[in-house]
């Protein structure tokens, strides 16, 4: 079957045998091509939950940007929380590709019908939880979202790719105020140990319930969405921060951590899925406050979208008269 046959000359059945050839052959889906409902589906499902999740996680470290300790380090998280802004901006327009709008997909987040991700509804009440949020929380991110840069929808891998890049100044910014602290007085190490201790299991618990557990991890993997399962990535974050948390200085809150000869990899102890399903259903504890400020937002910025588009409406009468 010719590639370049276009997809509306096409049986349904002659359309999936070349959707899967397309899998197979790893190569990329673009928005024209042909699809089925439920790989678009799951990829709405997915790119705006990943929105959502950088939209929503703009809000634990805003919270710190008037309180950093130095001009500097103020510049830096602004930097940090502009940057998820895009990526929220990046990931909406990858979505808007599969045909939902972005009004809706905003609307299913202020309702609480869409997830994000669960980290975000945690609390950051220390100047060093934004030092775990940018060595854990973004190095979890990080190796969950590489693999993503290879995912068989085109869109959503191109803006996978200047997110990592982004993504990875952010883990190293966090890893840089985790050592600043070690390092510093006893009570700032306290600090950085107290966050750790807080951070460490809602960060191993980013990737996603046990694969087991999973409903949509396999057929995600099949259509090459993913390219590894939870409990694969969740090895590899484990695995990466164990050295890091040596270089730290800091204790990983896991007794059970330790080295593998056999398996090549670092044994680890198990999380408490109660407590993450909890926070899934709405019940974490700052799951309320999040949604909240994020309609709050959302209704402020009512005036600025009614502008834009009077604005725009106006530039297209006179565009049309000319």
């Amino acid at each position: 079957m010719a590639k370049n046959t276009p997809s509306f000359a096409l049986s349904e059945q002659e359309a999936l045998a070349r959707f899967d050839e397309i899998i197979a052959a790893d190569e990329r889906i673009e928005p024209s091509d042909w699809m089925p409902d439920a790989y678009r589906k799951t990829l709405i499902r997915q790119i705006s939950q990943h929105a959502h999740s950088e939209i929503i996680g703009m809000q634990p470290e805003g919270n710190w940007i008037t309180r950093a300790p130095s001009l500097k380090r103020k510049a830096i998280l602004m930097a940090k929380v502009q940057d998820e802004a895009g990526h929220g901006l990046y990931l909406y327009s990858a979505a808007q590709t599969l045909g939902i709008g972005r009004d809706q997909m905003t609307e299913d987040l202020i309702s609480g019908k869409a997830k994000y991700s669960s980290i975000f509804n945690y609390h950051t009440p220390t100047w060093a939880d934004i030092g775990s949020i940018g060595w854990l929380v973004d190095g979890a991110a990080i190796c969950n979202q590489v693999p993503l840069c290879r995912a068989s929808y085109g869109p959503y891998g191109r803006a996978m790719v200047r997110i990592c890049k982004e993504e990875s100044f952010h883990q190293r910014q966090g890893f840089e105020i985790l050592l600043h602290l070690s390092r510093g007085s006893k009570a700032q190490h306290d600090m950085a140990q107290e966050s750790v201790n807080r951070w460490y299991a809602p960060a191993l618990m980013m990737f996603g319930p046990p694969d087991a557990q999973s409903p949509n991890s396999a057929q995600s993997m099949a259509w090459k969405i993913k390219r590894f399962s939870n409990d694969d990535l969740r090895q590899r974050f484990v695995d990466m921060i164990v050295p890091q948390s040596e270089v730290l200085g800091l204790t990983l809150p896991d007794r059970a951590i330790r080295w593998n000869e056999k398996r090549g990899h670092f044994d680890y102890g198990d999380l408490d899925w109660d407590e993450f399903n909890e926070v899934l259903k709405g019940r974490g504890p700052a799951n309320s406050i999040r949604l909240e400020r994020r309609k709050q937002a959302h209704d402020d910025g009512a005036w600025v979208r009614e502008a834009a588009a009077a604005y725009a409406a106006r530039e297209n009468k006179e565009a049309m008269a000319s």
